[in-house]
């Protein structure tokens, strides 16, 4: 491994620092670009748009409904598991090695999706069942392997460049997005008679989509799989024999750990596990809402997905910047409040149409990729070497632990939607609130944490 892929000491020249593309960040930010399969194919854009659109397995009120409770499910195992698979991996020096198996469970899920056909063996509700089981058994596959990929952002960067390059990962992710639904939409989800003279019929275009995107993942995950980011630090005396009690039994140091020297760090654990879940909301629910509350076809959604893709890319990779200069914390309370705002405005102005979607969208989706990116920057700098993997997992454990607030809210304020709403007039514009109910509370949580006292450095 080269030594630009290891922490830079804080004596490394100016020049130095602002030079971040090198070819292992480069390889990092490549398994972001490929993660638009599983994110912007699978989870907001195409798959979950398919299994929700009313009349293919059922109308889309029951479905958004399964769908909710499904990834709810799949929270609870992640918000489980996720801090001691981060943790083991830290401890035997094999980050590298659960982000490559995870990454290819992952693919398997997006490639077993071929086979969730309305018209399939297991009929309209055993296909609807089916694919809401690859979504979240992929959804628990995809966090386990994010852990890892996140704790090599330290060490990767500085704390003066942890912005940009955190930046240049999302936004990479979202160009990725990008590029897939071009291809996607040309090739097989617009035309009548796509490539190979695949057709609509029984979802058969979704369906090969959804191969398209597992290959996708696959080939631009291989760089980092092929070379992992490695560590300097590996506990060698605990690696190898630890027990799943062990690894609960040191979470649990770490937590106390953490609320005994550091309280505004875990404050701050707890804030971000809040608007994570609401921006996790507005990609997982966003184009459901376009379909259902706003008519828009599934071609029209995919049109919308490359437009956010494309703002969300640019905004992400320019306001990496913004960290560095501003600090995270600043950016993520700018970018809530944008948020609050104008999901507020899709809930009063939803009367307008496609026009309001279109607009007040945009405007969250400019602000989702920065306020993740600060999320992640402003964790990293101050976790100690040795312990990434470990604060990331329960960065990920704190995120899943109340990940059924996003899915719960949108079902709740779906069922008042419908209770309030006259017979006959859609209701499915009332999930937006649940989700900018989490996003707000966020907010106000994160106006709490004091960044100069929120430092791991006496992490025991």
């Amino acid at each position: 491994m080269s030594e630009t892929a290891t922490p830079q000491s804080m004596n490394t020249s100016s020049k130095k620092k602002s030079s971040i593309l090198t070819k292992p960040v480069i390889e990092w930010a490549m398994w972001d670009w490929g993660s638009a399969a599983f994110n912007a194919v699978a989870t907001t854009f195409v798959f979950s748009v398919y299994l929700t659109h009313d009349g293919t397995f059922t109308d889309k009120g029951t479905a958004s409904d399964y769908l909710s409770w499904g990834l709810f499910a799949a929270g609870i195992v992640i918000a489980l598991l996720a801090p001691i698979t981060g943790q083991r991996a830290d401890r035997r020096g094999k980050g590298g090695v659960a982000l490559s198996v995870f990454t290819v469970l992952v693919v398997i899920c997006l490639a077993l999706m071929f086979f969730v056909a309305p018209q399939g063996p297991l009929g309209p509700r055993g296909g609807l069942l089916l694919g809401i089981g690859l979504l979240g058994v992929g959804n628990i596959f995809f966090e386990f392997a994010s852990v890892n990929y996140n704790a090599m952002l330290n060490h990767l960067s500085t704390k003066d460049n942890m912005g940009r390059i955190s930046g240049l990962g999302w936004g990479s992710g979202y160009v990725g997005g990008i590029v897939l639904l071009l291809i996607l939409f040309v090739g097989l989800i617009n035309p009548e008679v796509g490539w190979f003279g695949i057709t609509h019929e029984n979802g058969l275009n979704i369906r090969v989509s959804m191969v398209i995107a597992a290959l996708w993942m696959l080939l631009s995950s291989l760089p980092l799989m092929l070379h992992p980011v490695k560590p300097k630090h590996i506990d060698e005396k605990h690696g190898e024999h630890e027990t799943l009690w062990d690894s609960y039994r040191k979470l649990g140091s770490t937590v106390k750990s953490l609320a005994k020297d550091t309280p505004h760090t875990l404050f701050f654990l707890i804030a971000s596990a809040v608007f994570r879940d609401g921006l996790a909301g507005v990609f997982t629910f966003g184009a459901i809402l376009a379909g259902t509350a706003f008519g828009f076809t599934s071609g029209e959604v995919i049109i919308f997905a490359i437009a956010a893709n494309i703002v969300a890319g640019i905004a992400t990779i320019a306001m990496g910047t913004l960290d560095d200069v501003i600090g995270p914390k600043q950016l993520i309370v700018l970018s809530l409040s944008c948020m609050v705002v104008a999901g507020m405005s899709v809930f009063f102005l939803h009367n307008g149409g496609k026009i309001i979607f279109w607009t007040f969208g945009l405007v969250l989706c400019v602000f989702v990729g920065p306020t993740q990116s600060a999320s992640r920057s402003f964790l990293g700098r101050m976790i100690p070497e040795g312990r990434e993997g470990e604060v990331f997992g329960l960065y990920a454990t704190t995120g899943r632990a109340v990940s059924f607030l996003a899915p719960a809210m949108y079902a709740v304020f779906l069922n008042l939607g419908r209770r309030w709403t006259p017979a006959g007039h859609d209701y499915t514009y009332w999930g937006i609130l649940g989700i900018i109910l989490i996003l707000a509370l966020g907010l106000i949580l994160t106006l709490f944490v004091h960044p100069a006292k929120a430092r791991l450095d006496s992490l025991q």
